[in-house]
């Protein structure tokens, strides 16, 4: 029996998403790879401190299991934003063997499930007390070397650019668990990042992506391949592809020992591969024929490298390759590298993670839709069959509750296309009264070079069941949508971002869509950054914006660039504003222009941030001392570059909406009410 919606003033609308389902809720499955006949990955735990637990998956048939209890938690810092943290090895007997980091001293250890009594894992590297210590990431396990194969980040001072990052051997014996010296160092540091090493199937050869400042890896990047002596040693290495303007974002290798890769050198990242020959002697370095493009399509089949050990495309025994891609949203397929021919998986998912497992004709990888959260899904390439083998979709709530999102191409300053998705207000009880818009908040995305994907939230669910509507935004910059642009944002970040969100947001009012007056932005990060010059920049944003909520942001570029963030990202403001100049950084930064703030906003904010450090928003609270906007500022201590834990999430969803409730006009909670003076 169904009934009619009832008419009800947008943004009071009752709701079964409260902010304690959001934070049950975040996060997904990631870090996805096969041992053998076995799945294992990361699940995030914001209920367990938002520790990420190591999850097993047998192959028979039985459902997930929790390998390792609290507090283990299998990330880690590499770059900051950490990479993949763990790996394995089938063994004939005694089950498999598996490595893994532990945030909470950056260790590799070594783990053994199926040891009798359940052996507790042990380390494999030592701790450093300079700076940072050691991290490691994006591990391969050896057994027939004995030995793990991984990147490792080194300190060698208190600042946070002190540093150098190389590939490593560590013994599985044990031997370096308190000796550094005993971790067996195979490159030398020349360069600045590097991924993790891809040893060739047959031991001979050893592949890896090399970059350095002032580029970021989708700026430009080298791949390297070298030959690999019998003791495990690589040669000198050859560039086989990349440079300056070429970003190639993974590689692998054939059934057949040759490379495949993906490179944007067409200005779209697609599939090519290339063959390896060695000189007569078998000693130099190999040489590289010419790249075969696998695929030719104005698609992207990789997306910004962000993290050591994102998998856009994984071959398989048969030579098939299974690949994530699309325009926008990425999808399953499997690519025929010899015809050229793509067919995609069937299915209900619209976006599949950079994380893919193959075994044997199965494909397994993490896909979510508008209608599903995050999944493991396993396609039988020899059937075209999908399905869910583990984290099932279950609705939490009632469908009617949960937007149906739509993608829109908007028009921007000078013509130029801005590609967003819009999530209208949607309830089964309740519509807009009579005569009212509904008030809708512009989500801008962290990156910036990144993208929304368009999925499941349940936080974009929570305000909209409620009747305030979001549209995010892949502005101007985003990835998804090929280099130029992406490429659109470079020295112009503050500006192209701040203009295409107010474009949408202008478009939306003037159609009729949402209430011009009920406007607000929204976004962490970059996103953060770009919501405080959404409001400290009137004159581009034509007081669009009614307030803004603005989570861990960067407000001061000029701190980022001298010292104030992690090397990764320290020089990421080249391309996005210009090579440093004091008058130009000052002169978009929104910390220097405070002042031209006026509407109301929420500053959410880390302390143990170390990509967007607190005494950015303090000093921009203290740039409006005195003043009379109204605003609130919470910290959370404990807690980093996004938040993990279940009561952050809470708090910061609660306060995100009151602020809308009290701008908007629609009653607040007294406990929430906006200050004016910085406590």
């Amino acid at each position: 029996m169904t009934h009619e919606p009832r008419p009800a003033p947008c943004g009071g609308w009752p709701s079964p998403i409260d902010a304690a389902l959001v934070a049950a809720h975040d996060g997904r499955a990631d870090h996805l790879r096969a041992v053998g006949e076995e799945l294992w990955w990361t699940a995030a735990r914001p209920e367990e401190g938002g520790r990420r637990a190591l999850m097993r998956l047998r192959g028979d048939g039985g459902p997930p299991a929790v390998v390792l209890p609290a507090p283990w938690d299998a990330r880690n810092r590499v770059m900051e934003y950490g990479g993949m943290p763990w790996a394995g090895a089938a063994r004939p007997a005694g089950g498999p063997l598996v490595v893994f980091t532990h945030c909470a001293d950056q260790r590799l250890y070594l783990l053994e499930p199926d040891a009798p009594g359940g052996a507790e894992p042990r380390p494999l590297t030592p701790v450093s007390a300079v700076g940072g210590g050691l991290r490691f990431a994006d591990p391969v396990v050896l057994p027939d070397r004995g030995e793990v194969w991984c990147v490792m980040e080194e300190f060698t001072g208190d600042g946070p650019t002190d540093l150098r990052r190389l590939l490593v051997a560590v013994p599985l014996s044990g031997t370096a668990a308190e000796d550094r010296a005993a971790l067996r160092e195979l490159t030398d540091g020349t360069h600045r990042f590097l991924t993790g090493p891809k040893p060739s199937p047959d031991g001979r050869r050893l592949a890896w992506i090399t970059w350095d400042h002032p580029r970021m890896p989708w700026d430009g990047t080298e791949l390297r391949v070298a030959r690999l002596t019998d003791d495990g040693r690589p040669g000198d290495p050859v560039t086989v592809a990349g440079g300056p303007e070429e970003s190639v974002a993974q590689v692998e290798w054939g059934a057949r020992g040759e490379v495949l890769f993906s490179s944007d050198r067409t200005g779209w990242w697609n599939l090519y591969r290339c063959d390896l020959t060695d000189d007569g002697a078998g000693a130099g370095p190999p040489a590289p024929g010419p790249a075969e493009a696998l695929h030719a399509a104005e698609e992207e089949f990789a997306d910004a490298l962000w993290k050591i050990g994102m998998r856009w495309f994984a071959p398989l025994a048969d030579g098939l390759v299974a690949v994530v891609h699309g325009r926008g949203d990425k999808r399953l397929g499997l690519l025929d590298p010899d015809r050229g021919v793509l067919t995609d998986a069937a299915g209900p998912w619209t976006e599949w993670a950079p994380a893919l497992a193959v075994q044997g004709s199965r494909v397994t990888g993490i896909a979510a839709s508008p209608a599903r959260g995050y999944e493991v899904v396993q396609l039988d390439t020899a059937t075209g069959h999908c399905r869910v083998v583990a984290a099932r979709h279950r609705d939490p709530v009632p469908p009617g509750h949960l937007p149906r999102p739509e993608p829109r191409t908007f028009t921007g300053p000078n013509g130029r296309e801005v590609h967003a998705h819009v999530y209208p207000p949607t309830s089964p009880d309740h519509r807009p009264a009579p005569g009212e818009l509904p008030p809708y908040v512009v989500w801008a995305h962290g990156g910036p070079t990144g993208r929304a994907s368009m999925v499941l939230d349940l936080e974009i669910a929570y305000f909209t069941s409620r009747g305030i509507g979001v549209v995010d935004v892949n502005y101007g910059g985003s990835t998804g949508y090929g280099r130029a642009y992406r490429n659109r944002l470079r020295g112009r970040w503050g500006q192209v971002d701040v203009e295409d969100c107010a474009a949408v947001a202008a478009a939306l009012a003037a159609e009729g869509t949402a209430d011009p007056g009920r406007l607000a932005v929204r976004g962490g990060s970059a996103g953060g950054w770009t919501a405080a010059a959404s409001l400290a920049d009137p004159d581009r944003t034509a007081d669009v914006y009614a307030c803004g909520t603005i989570r861990y942001p960067v407000l001061d570029p000029a701190g980022w660039a001298n010292g104030g963030t992690h090397d990764f990202e320290s020089r990421y403001l080249d391309s996005l504003i210009g090579p440093f100049d004091e008058e130009t950084y000052r002169a978009r930064s929104p910390l220097h222009h405070a002042g031209r703030v006026t509407a109301p906003f929420l500053l959410l904010q880390g302390l143990e941030d170390a990509v967007c450090p607190p005494v950015q928003s303090e000093r921009f609270l203290a740039a409006l001392a005195g003043g009379t906007v109204p605003h609130r500022y919470l910290s959370f201590p404990g807690e980093g570059h996004g938040f993990r834990r279940a009561e952050t999430i809470v708090r910061a969803v609660e306060a995100e909406l009151a602020l809308y409730r009290e701008t908007f006009g629609l009653g607040a909670d007294r406990s929430e009410t906006l200050e004016t003076e910085t406590r």
